[in-house]
């Protein structure tokens, strides 16, 4: 009998779970979002619904590696003393089983809201049985060995699904089959000095396994995104035409830019004062675009970010249908 090595420590879980995470099964987990509870009560939705149709309210938002994550990003807002910074091995949970966990968790946590005035019952309804799967809460995803299969299990239950990786781990992206429905690459910062001083990464060899990603993604058939999180000029906010060169090098539709947001344990590491607002993420998005066939084809000002591309996409906003 094999040993599970796979599990969140009992102090830890409980320490997650006052954070209104739901631990499914051994190492998996989902929580509520604040725009999935803005958006039952008519009070406003996520910026991916507006750049790309996914309804706020029937997001599940979870991951399979809750606290196993290689880099030590300064604008997490998850705490860096969670990660296990080594790939998941050995016996692991098996998709149906996670799946049935996290679902049945959200239809706890929002439980509270099937009688409240704002809501309508219909939204309630759609709300408890959730459409799409955003695989991003915690942790990096791509450690968990039997990713492929939860991607899979999702589509057999009719669900779409957004992957976010740092894209470190090039080695599972390529075994994917099926790809998701959109693959999120968190370009952390554009050059390898700057991704060192933001990432903070356990090994040394990280940065030029995110160029491996770069080069890889050309190759996988689905809507594909790049994404910035950005912090300031003594982190990643540096270099706009750096990034504009990685991006258009790794032929991702979408270029998300995007400015860091002090909650969590981000505001342990970040005073409050440096958060870039709105206005900044423009004049950002506006150098990064400058002297390239790029354009801003969208932007949410109260979650300070554009969206970047080579065209507005008639397809853009299809995935909600």
């Amino acid at each position: 009998m094999s040993l599970n090595t796979n599990i969140i420590p009992p102090k830890l879980k409980d320490k997650l779970e006052k954070q209104q995470y739901r631990i499914a099964g051994n190492h998996s987990a989902v929580k509520i979002c604040t725009w999935l509870k803005h958006a039952l009560k008519g009070e406003g939705f996520c910026y991916k619904q507006q750049f790309y149709g996914i309804a706020s309210h029937r997001c599940l938002q979870c991951t399979p590696a809750t606290i196993w994550c290689n880099l030590k990003c300064v604008f997490c807002w998850r705490s860096a003393s969670w990660y296990n910074k080594e790939l998941m091995r050995g016996k692991v949970d098996k998709p149906e089983y996670i799946i049935d966990q996290m679902i049945e968790h959200q239809r706890r946590l929002i439980a509270g809201f099937k009688n409240h005035p704002k809501v309508e019952p219909r939204l309630y309804e759609e709300a408890y049985n959730p459409k799409h799967a955003a695989i991003s809460l915690s942790g990096e995803p791509t450690f968990y060995p039997l990713l492929p299969e939860l991607i899979q299990e999702f589509h057999n239950r009719d669900m779409t699904t957004f992957l976010v990786t740092n894209g470190t781990n090039p080695e599972m992206l390529k075994k994917l089959d099926p790809l998701p429905t959109q693959l999120y690459v968190t370009l952390i910062a554009p050059t390898e000095e700057s991704f060192k001083k933001t990432a903070r990464p356990s090994f040394s060899n990280l940065w030029n396994k995110v160029m491996e990603t770069i080069e890889l993604l050309p190759s996988l058939n689905t809507r594909k995104v790049i994404r910035l999180t950005l912090v300031d000029e003594n982190y990643n906010l540096v270099e706009p035409e750096a990034f504009a060169e990685l991006f258009l090098r790794s032929e991702a539709h979408f270029l998300e830019v995007k400015g860091f947001m002090s909650v969590g344990d981000a505001r342990k590491r970040l005073p409050y004062e440096i958060m870039p607002r709105y206005p900044k993420i423009l004049e950002f998005s506006k150098k990064i675009i400058e002297n390239t066939e790029l354009k801003i084809i969208d932007s949410k000002e109260d979650s300070a970010v554009t969206l970047i591309a080579k065209e507005d996409y008639n397809w853009r906003k299809n995935l909600g249908e």
